[in-house]
């Protein structure tokens, strides 16, 4: 019956399924004229019989290219690429390398916006401890966890109409309630609530969004984050932290023992690769790690482990960090087994921008290429910024290089 469904009106199909049916028919009794003859019927017969099977074989040929196009049309409105180009795409990637990315922010969607032109294969595992902005008047007021850097997660792999991406990215600038809310963040909650189960919300969200890989919350827990200072002050809650003036000691999470998806545990099990930020070191990264049991199973890996310092130091966080201290800053928080590579930039920042950073309190990361040879790591240098008004990591600097390191480390290229 399913197969009758191909006959609907409306489909612009039935014309080439017709076509194609004619197109054998005339193959079948050209063949037949062609080679069922006696000698001195060769030009009465085989002749024309020749001519009905290349009239046939046409017919199929136009056929088949004219239903492809009208799926493609149906698929890919826009046809802003050829459906040979899209078809070569999309089985390259999905023959891509198994990547896993941990972390939150701006950072990590960034980063998931060049890799996803590489492979299909990406799992976002991301951190739910947000509890400032709309994610935290959500999370208070719903009890539902944080969506906002799902929300970015699911924007960056999504393979939809721009419309749609701005649809989800759409922050509002007025109304009482609404106000500060993206409507990408009520969508999810609201999904959540229909649905009763907030790691279902995200996988229809995934859905509607047609992302390459998937996103999963590190863990469906209600999860607070806290920083100890050096000082002994104790700091409650993500977004709090880095508006303090003092040097972070460690950072944990409540509760201690909360459990992550076996999604997760499955994915890092089969990655080739297991990517470590960029982001907010403390609020974005770590958060992630402290989960026990994903990190458990990172060391475990044998897959090609890499942290992604950040460019510039982060305010309230990472002052005055180097790159060998947000390499320690993990180390003790989680030992030294997590990577086994550090990528850093190695491109020089203009002038202008330093000195606009270091008005915020920013400064560039510092390559300490000494210590961080004491700290048993492989160091990866490359250019992977790009700079205008801000510096950033460029997607698709960062995304080659990540994929040139996988194929020569893990598949010998």
């Amino acid at each position: 019956m399913n197969r009758l469904k191909w006959l609907y009106p409306g489909l612009k199909l039935k014309r080439w399924i017709f076509l194609m049916v004619v197109g054998v028919i005339l193959v079948s009794v050209g063949v037949s004229m062609a080679v069922s003859i006696r000698p001195l019927d060769i030009i009465r017969y085989r002749v024309p019989g020749i001519i009905i099977v290349l009239f046939g074989i046409y017919f199929n040929i136009l056929a088949i290219r004219r239903m492809l196009l009208s799926v493609y049309d149906v698929l890919s409105p826009e046809r802003n690429e050829r459906l040979i180009e899209v078809l070569y795409q999309e089985r390259y990637r999905r023959k891509g390398p198994k990547i896993v990315v941990v972390g939150g922010g701006t950072g990590l969607s960034t980063m998931l916006r060049g890799i996803k032109k590489f492979t299909n294969n990406i799992t976002a595992i991301v951190t739910v401890a947000d509890d400032g902005g709309s994610s935290g008047v959500l999370r208070d007021e719903l009890g539902i966890l944080p969506p906002g850097d799902i929300r970015n997660c699911l924007v960056a792999l999504a393979d939809t109409e721009p419309l749609m991406e701005r649809l989800f990215q759409y922050r509002f600038s007025e109304g009482k309630d609404l106000k500060g809310h993206s409507f990408g963040n009520i969508f999810i909650a609201t999904l959540a609530e229909i649905l009763g189960n907030f790691e279902e919300a995200v996988k229809e969200s995934s859905k509607i969004l047609a992302i390459k890989g998937r996103v999963l919350p590190s863990t469906l827990e209600d999860v607070r984050l806290s920083a100890r200072l050096e000082s002994g002050e104790l700091i409650k809650g993500e977004s709090q932290i880095p508006k303090i003036k003092g040097k972070i000691d460690k950072v944990f999470i409540d509760p201690e023992d909360s459990k992550p998806l076996p999604e997760a545990l499955e994915a890092i099990k089969e990655a080739d690769a297991i990517i470590l930020g960029p982001g907010s070191l403390y609020t974005s990264v770590l958060p992630n790690l402290l989960v026990k049991d994903l990190t458990e199973e990172i060391k475990k890996s044998d897959a090609l482990k890499l942290y992604i310092c950040n460019v510039m130091t982060q305010a309230g966080e990472t002052d005055d960090y180097n790159a060998s201290d947000h390499l320690q800053a993990l180390y003790d928080h989680v030992g030294s087994e997590i990577v086994d590579y550090i990528l850093v930039n190695n491109e020089r920042i203009s002038a202008d921008l330093i000195e606009k950073y270091g008005k915020e309190g920013s400064r560039p990361v510092e390559v300490d290429l000494a210590k961080l040879k004491k700290q048993n790591i492989e160091v990866v240098q490359e250019s992977v910024i790009s700079q205008s008004n801000v510096v950033r990591h460029d997607p698709e600097k960062l995304a080659r290089v990540l994929i040139d390191l996988i194929f020569q480390k893990i598949r010998g290229y």
